[in-house]
């Protein structure tokens, strides 16, 4: 069961906060909703937004400015946290890119990590279970998104699962974690040191192993200190998809950084491109 805490007005519909207790994360969960007007007459399709490292479901809500354009095209918008949380729960606070706050959307094999990280299932398989079975949400009418972390997280939850997302975008996903500082630690951790067991979360990877969807879409800033550090890589994504026939729309945009500043500039043409396939 789900329990709402917190219901804002805004753009016409309802921003909502449930709380939950995960099956698959082994603690409370939280996450956001955005109902548009259209959902108090009748089921909308929906937008999974997945966030990056040190958010929980709070930051894209408030920053992204999401919320006007799914009001006007009739779309909810789902925003988990990035990771499970608790007292319990392992982390590691020294670093903010392990632990919580920094699921990395993969099912953890490791000890401790293994008992609650369990976040490609949680977001594939536990959380639309729960919101198409309590909201006016349609069934096998989602789309699919993120940023860095989360950009990372919506390429491979998409690539998995073709027949479960309508179409897949991202801003500045961390496109081949297994050849990133950021991924080679978390996934380390996560999964162990075999690196073979990596591949099955590296995006890149499952576009060479032969995984595809209809179109991708990402957006890069330029002048992202991040892009800069090489822990990103979309170069090594638009290869492989090359290489595979995957058709992909990657547009670097000058002078943009890694911000929300920059997420906020181009989420209304995101949301435009996810409205045509779901409401086909």
């Amino acid at each position: 069961m789900m329990e709402k805490i917190e219901s804002i007005k805004e753009c016409g519909g309802n921003l909502n906060r449930y709380v939950h207790n995960s099956i698959f994360c082994k603690t409370k969960m939280t996450f956001s909703v955005y109902l548009p007007p259209k959902a108090q007459v009748e089921k909308v399709p929906a937008l999974y937004w997945l966030s990056g490292l040190t958010c929980t479901d709070d930051n894209a809500r408030i920053k992204a400015g999401a919320q006007r354009y799914a009001s006007e095209l009739g779309i909810a918008l789902i925003f988990p946290d990035t990771s499970p949380r608790g007292d319990y729960v392992p982390d590691f606070k020294e670093r903010y890119d392990l632990g919580q706050g920094a699921g990395f959307y993969v099912n953890a094999t490791q000890s401790p990590w293994a008992e609650n990280y369990q976040m490609y299932s949680y977001i594939t398989e536990e959380l639309p279970k729960l919101i198409e079975d309590n909201l006016p949400i349609l069934i096998n009418k989602k789309s699919i998104s993120g940023h860095s972390m989360g950009g990372h997280g919506a390429l491979i939850c998409a690539l998995k699962n073709p027949k479960m997302f309508a179409s897949v975008s991202a801003f500045a996903p961390i496109c081949n974690p297994t050849n990133s500082p950021w991924g080679k630690s978390c996934f380390k951790t996560y999964l162990g040191e075999d690196e073979s067991k990596w591949l099955q979360y590296d995006a890149t990877w499952l576009i060479k192993n032969g995984c595809k969807v209809h179109n991708i879409l990402i957006d890069q800033g330029l002048s992202d200190e991040f892009y800069e550090k090489e822990q990103l890589l979309p170069e090594n994504f638009r290869e492989a998809c090359h290489e595979k026939n995957q058709s992909l729309n990657l547009r670097f945009q000058e002078g943009y950084d890694h911000s929300y500043h920059f997420i906020s500039s181009f989420i209304g043409e995101h949301l435009s491109y996810h409205a045509k396939y779901l409401k086909k």
